[in-house]
């Protein structure tokens, strides 16, 4: 599949402190305290100026707008203004649940986690561009870590999907939401590498948040493939 996933460490309090609260506070006239908590934890103004500007389109966000495409998707762009995220290349724990639906048993949907009720529907998972997918909690994150090790079924499935090397950037992700006792969010085109010209890059967050290991992967496959279409012209010719 043609998405730009990322992967964002983010524990429920943290989002509550980073998004939902800041929320009120945009829609009470006060984003003053918005910039002074991007200040405290050392957002620079660039991207303090950026933070606050998604605040304001979540604060917009319309009751029958699909959570997930709004609120969800706002939540793993501002993650990136505060932490590192990490990014695969069309790999999603989404896309794992379609083909294995056992799989859900790793995630905990959007009403469990926000802490107030939202009218907003939620698919709580990834069902198009820019889009929130599923949220892996805290135990949740520790769980599949555990099951990784232990049941090789896990592995191989997750192999599976997370394939040509993305794997090792799936346990990276795991295992740093692991030591920093977050759970972890996954969302399409937060960030959009372009692996022709990787400079001409972009991200709603912070692009240099962005753990380069999944990109450097998305660009050899971008390179292996128009190599082999440049050899297979060639060869025509």
């Amino acid at each position: 599949m043609g998405y730009d996933v990322s992967f964002h460490p983010i524990s429920p309090d943290e989002i509550r402190q980073w998004y939902f609260t800041p929320l009120t506070w945009v829609q009470q006239d006060q984003e003053e305290k918005a910039l002074a908590l991007a200040a405290q934890h050392g957002i620079e103004d660039f991207y303090a100026e950026k933070y606050l500007d998604t605040l304001r389109v979540g604060a917009g966000t319309e009751a029958d707008e699909l959570f997930d495409k709004s609120h969800g998707f706002y939540i793993a762009v501002i993650q990136g203004f505060f932490r590192d995220y990490y990014y695969t290349r069309g790999s999603a724990f989404s896309f794992l649940a379609e083909q294995k639906p056992e799989y859900v048993r790793y995630f905990t949907p959007w009403d469990q986690v926000a802490p107030i009720a939202f009218p907003n529907p939620a698919q709580n998972r990834i069902i198009e561009n820019y889009c929130s997918g599923a949220y892996l909690s805290p135990a949740q994150v520790a769980q599949l870590l555990r099951d990784m090790e232990q049941e090789p079924k896990v592995l191989k499935d997750l192999e599976g999907l997370w394939s040509n090397g993305q794997i090792a950037v799936l346990k990276k992700a795991l295992a740093a939401a692991a030591k920093l006792g977050t759970g972890l969010l996954e969302a399409t085109e937060v960030v959009e590498p372009n692996p022709i010209r990787p400079n001409k890059s972009t991200s709603y967050s912070n692009l240099y948040h962005c753990d380069r290991d999944g990109v450097y992967l998305y660009i050899d496959t971008v390179s292996r493939q128009l190599a082999d279409a440049i050899g297979g012209s060639e060869g025509q010719a």
